[in-house]
């Protein structure tokens, strides 16, 4: 009897412990309108004075629901890491860049700017690039990569998950073309959205990088690509390939690799 109740008392503490998940209501002024964002904060959120921050970018046709609702084991992370993650709406197709086609969708300075400063504002945050990381999958890994290497003062960590790393081998995939025209009339604003082309933009450890991608995956190639210019360039990054294809089952099981790297990375 004594065990039983033993452990309906440990179950109760485990799910009195979870984490907190807020649906909150964010504003652009670049775009001028309101973005929703969930942000998981850690059971303890009240007792502690401030936290680390983890963006986690959802991928394409997808919303700020994503994560949470079809990985909810992200809640027990964000308690096992002891941190905020932030999960920002990236529209159905933003790529999270600031298109030169479509002056309304200015996901870049969304991310980057606006919605850190409002994470900032609104909770218990260690403001600041050393405590801020970065990560997400497909059109997020890329949204991820580019957003770090363009803004090394706001990040110091950054990941992909099955990321599009090099937009340019789909140039009439996933609506693109309306962000940045056709790639055959407009080569150059495809060149200077794939983050293969900006890793000019780093020196040795001005970021830790973490790339994962499944070798079933048809971005495979393109990570592939991405960890060997790295290499070449000398820029230290962990690059992590296993069997697994452009799934969520490989991002559930990815997500943990990315935290622990994240968490070791960052700084109080």
């Amino acid at each position: 009897m004594k065990n039983i109740l033993f452990a309906l008392f440990i179950l109760f503490a485990l799910k009195s412990a979870a984490a907190n998940v807020d649906t909150v209501k964010t504003y652009s002024p670049s775009m001028k309108k309101e973005i929703k964002a969930v942000v998981i904060t850690p059971a303890n959120y009240k007792e502690k004075s401030k936290f680390q921050v983890v963006y986690l970018l959802h991928g394409y046709s997808g919303n700020y629901a994503n994560w949470v609702t079809t990985v909810p084991a992200i809640k027990n992370l964000a308690d096992q890491h002891q941190l905020i993650i932030v999960c920002p709406d990236g529209n159905f197709n933003s790529w999270y860049l600031d298109s030169p086609e479509q002056p309304n969708s200015k996901y870049e300075t969304y991310i980057a700017k606006e919605l850190v400063k409002w994470i900032d504002d609104n909770y218990k945050t260690i403001a600041d690039k050393k405590a801020r990381a970065i990560t997400g999958l497909s059109m997020g890994g890329h949204g991820a990569l580019y957003l770090a290497f363009k803004h090394q003062d706001v990040f110091s960590v950054a990941g992909s998950m099955s990321g599009g790393v090099d937009i340019r081998p789909f140039p009439n995939n996933w609506d693109m073309a309306k962000l940045l025209g056709t790639y055959a009339a407009k080569p150059a604003q495809w060149d200077n959205a794939s983050v293969i082309n900006l890793t000019h933009l780093l020196t040795p450890n001005s970021l830790a990088l973490i790339v994962q991608c499944g070798t079933e995956d048809f971005f495979y190639k393109v990570n592939v690509a991405l960890h060997e210019k790295l290499t070449y360039q000398n820029i230290p990054h962990t690059f992590i390939t296993n069997p697994g294809g452009h799934t969520w089952k490989y991002w559930a099981d990815a997500i943990n690799y990315q935290l622990v790297f994240i968490k070791a990375n960052l700084k109080e």
